[in-house]
């Protein structure tokens, strides 16, 4: 009896009170060992009751802090993994975008700007060329007409797959569609009505054609050009995304890398085991995951910067160029059309050439930089077409001035060495040439960076997958010695 009582004070005192006899000389009665018994039952539910109490105390032991380790090693991996795919699934999925989509619709734009222009001078110069035109410059006006149609069609297909977006320049992209579509055919009604006149003799045609060019030149080329800049935009915003690596998943990697060292260093110290093949097996996923994603990300990111460097920044110049040169055309045919004072209209002329110039010599200077020689002797046929067709103006205007409009005309469509036409043909087909290098240039890099992505985001959210999978194997062995 007196061991049991002994006993009982020791557990009680160990609980945190101390048992104190009743009678000094004899131990506690039964009765009183019952409720103590009872008393420290009760408090041991008590504290087994509690789980913060009781997760608190399991944290601070090792097979618990291994728990903690193993959860938070796993949840690691998963969002790693899940970033990872959706970071680089969103990366490559613009890519697709802007070969498939936006490129296509900035061509789109170029095209029918272009080809309004073509058929603004196409008019122009049929008109002044007296009586009925040549079979060529009606097939010019007539296929430019149709090739702007066509163009038209494709860019608002493009916006009507794109009818969620309601931003201020898709709405503004909207109206000018519109306004393309409306004032078209007013146009080609108005040219109609002139050509007619003309070939009846009537001066009243001049002034038809007069509020036909005016149409195109204040109404339709300016949303035909806004058209194009939106889109090309739509180009260039994207890429300076896709010139910068994807730093959050490097980091996000290299974090979970460094965990599973500190985890391996922490392990072999508390059991004396060097190894554990798990967490091998975890670190050599990610770092395979790791070295893919070097190399595939920054060999996209190259191939990005190299379309953005040498296809879409000069492309959008040589587009820009062009559309200078077709502006002087029309300003120049137009000039004649109205038989006065061209004033404004050689002014324009002017100032279209020498930007024309001075862009080509920036280009030629930025692509000798890059070793890129695609669209250097392109550049050079421009500028000497348009020195020739500089001097072929001015002579025009000479013999404007001299009252010889008979000699400025042939000069201004004749298809002679020394004409007008011929200047602009030779500096719109060497534009012609290097917009279609760029644009190969662009395209060709951009599906390298979407090939070299591919399934990048994938492979690393697999791997990842793989490295919980080992951490799991590596530590629940662990964990399971300490039962």
């Amino acid at each position: 009896m007196t061991g049991q009582v002994s006993g009982v004070r020791s557990a009680l005192t160990h609980a945190g009170r101390t048992v104190i006899p009743e009678r000094s000389g004899s131990g506690p009665t039964l009765r009183q060992v019952i409720a103590d018994r009872r008393e420290l039952a009760a408090m041991t539910r008590e504290r087994v009751s509690s789980p913060l109490v009781s997760f608190r105390f399991y944290a601070t032991t090792t097979p618990g802090k291994l728990v903690i380790i193993l959860l938070a090693m796993i949840l690691a991996c998963t969002l790693t993994g899940w970033y990872s795919s959706a970071a680089l699934t969103t990366r490559s999925q613009t890519l697709s975008s802007l070969i498939d989509r936006s490129e296509p619709q900035a061509e789109a734009a170029e095209t029918l700007y272009s080809s309004l222009s073509v058929a603004d001078a196409s008019a122009n110069s049929a008109f002044i060329s007296g009586g009925r035109e040549s079979p060529e410059l009606r097939a010019s006006f007539t296929d430019s007409i149709a090739t702007a149609s066509t163009a038209l069609i494709a860019a608002t297909d493009g916006y009507r797959d794109d009818a969620s977006a309601h931003t201020d320049d898709e709405e503004g992209a909207r109206a000018d569609l519109n306004t393309l579509a409306v004032k078209l055919p007013e146009y080609t009604g108005l040219v109609e009505t002139a050509r007619t006149n003309n070939r009846l003799g009537y001066p009243v045609g001049s002034a038809y054609l007069t509020v036909a060019s005016t149409l195109m030149q204040d109404t339709i080329l300016p949303a035909a050009q806004r058209l194009y800049e939106q889109r090309s935009a739509a180009i260039s915003e994207p890429q300076r995304t896709l010139t910068v690596p994807p730093w959050g998943v490097y980091v996000a990697l290299f974090l979970i890398i460094g965990m599973l060292l500190v985890t391996g260093r922490y392990l072999a110290r508390r059991t004396r085991r060097h190894f554990n093949v798990g967490l091998i097996a975890a670190l050599t996923a990610l770092g395979l995951g790791t070295v893919w994603l070097l190399v595939s990300g920054l060999t996209s990111v190259a191939a990005a910067n190299t379309a953005k460097e040498s296809g879409a920044d000069p492309l959008h110049t040589l587009t820009s160029m062009r559309i200078l040169t077709q502006q002087a055309r029309s300003a120049e045919t137009l000039s004649l059309v109205r038989r006065s004072d061209p004033g404004e209209l050689d002014r324009l002329f002017e100032t279209s050439m020498a930007q024309i110039v001075d862009r080509a010599d920036g280009l030629q200077s930025s692509a000798e930089l890059d070793d890129d020689a695609g669209i250097t002797d392109p550049l050079d046929e421009v500028k000497s077409a348009v020195e020739r067709w500089r001097s072929a103006h001015a002579e025009v205007g000479r013999l404007l001035t001299a009252g010889d409009f008979t000699s400025a005309r042939s000069l201004t469509v004749g298809d002679g060495t020394i004409s007008t036409a011929t200047g602009y043909d030779e500096a719109n087909a060497a534009l012609v040439e290097a917009i279609a290098e760029a644009r190969s240039t662009f395209r060709n890099n951009i599906n390298t960076a979407q090939r070299v992505l591919g399934f990048t985001g994938t492979g690393i959210a697999v791997l990842c997958g793989v490295a919980a999978i080992a951490v799991f194997g590596g530590l629940f062995p662990r964990i399971r010695e300490y039962r």
